[in-house]
């Protein structure tokens, strides 16, 4: 078990169950995203993982990008920055041929919100929430959350959410397809654990070559909106409105983008 104590690998019956285990809130550090990117190359070299099942320790999926953090190392520029963290860890996941599920445990938010939307499948628990997270630090979308949050819920939802930074809850994301299906949160990992195994069990290389057509049907664009995304997000790094929302939320206190 475990590629490293914060992101925790474990095979069983076909599975490659990848846990976050950053508490309190598993927020994504350095170590933490490439950590999960050898996670995900794990899955993709070994014959003997058939399912990646993707969730979070505690009760949180992830918080997304850890700001303290980043903010230390301010002189990187995010563009650099998404080029070889999120970017290509989200064309890990579409790329794996082999089927990827999220149990989403808790709140997801930010990049990791990008992320969960990435996996083929998601089951969340009755307790969850996601969050876009980006405008209430004064920065757009990334880790393709421009191009899943609105094919998966519609260009005006996925504007509205982006726009109020509200968390939508399980029942909504249910009812508008960002998740497929909601369970129960004492029963989630038990449930998703169950589906997981069911996936293993399944034609893994028929549904690689139908994630292939999918890839090229819906998302073929995807690694120039990763790219676009990653140009406009230096911008917005650059902004008085990034400056404030970062200030507040380290300062634990309402933005003022005035």
């Amino acid at each position: 078990m475990s590629t490293s104590e914060i992101v925790l690998t474990e095979l069983n019956q076909g599975v490659l169950t990848i846990t976050l285990n950053r508490p309190k809130v598993n927020a994504f550090n350095f170590e933490m995203i490439a950590a999960t990117q050898a996670a995900f190359k794990q899955a993709a070299g070994d014959s003997q993982t058939r399912c990646v099942l993707l969730t979070g320790s505690g009760g949180v999926f992830s918080a997304g990008q850890d700001v303290s953090e980043f903010r230390q190392v301010g002189d990187v520029p995010i563009r650099y920055h998404l080029l070889r963290t999120y970017n290509p860890l989200i064309l890990q996941i579409r790329r794996l041929e082999k089927p990827v599920l999220a149990a989403i445990n808790g709140v997801v938010s930010g990049a990791a919100l990008g992320i969960a939307l990435a996996c083929d499948l998601r089951m969340a628990a009755d307790t969850a929430s996601f969050v876009v997270g980006f405008l209430g630090i004064g920065l757009a979308p990334d880790s393709a959350v421009s191009l899943l949050l609105p094919t998966l819920i519609g260009l005006g939802r996925a504007s509205e959410f982006t726009f109020s930074n509200a968390p939508i809850e399980a029942g909504p994301a249910l009812a508008w397809g960002l998740v497929n299906r909601v369970a129960p949160a004492a029963e989630l990992a038990s449930q998703a654990r169950d589906w997981a195994r069911q996936l293993a069990q399944g034609p893994v290389g028929a549904m690689g070559l139908a994630k292939r057509d999918f890839n090229k049907a819906v998302l073929g664009n995807l690694e120039g909106v990763l790219d676009y995304e990653a140009h406009l997000q230096e911008i917005a790094g650059k902004g008085r409105e990034h400056q404030e929302g970062v200030a507040a939320f380290l300062e634990k206190r309402p933005p003022k983008f005035i």
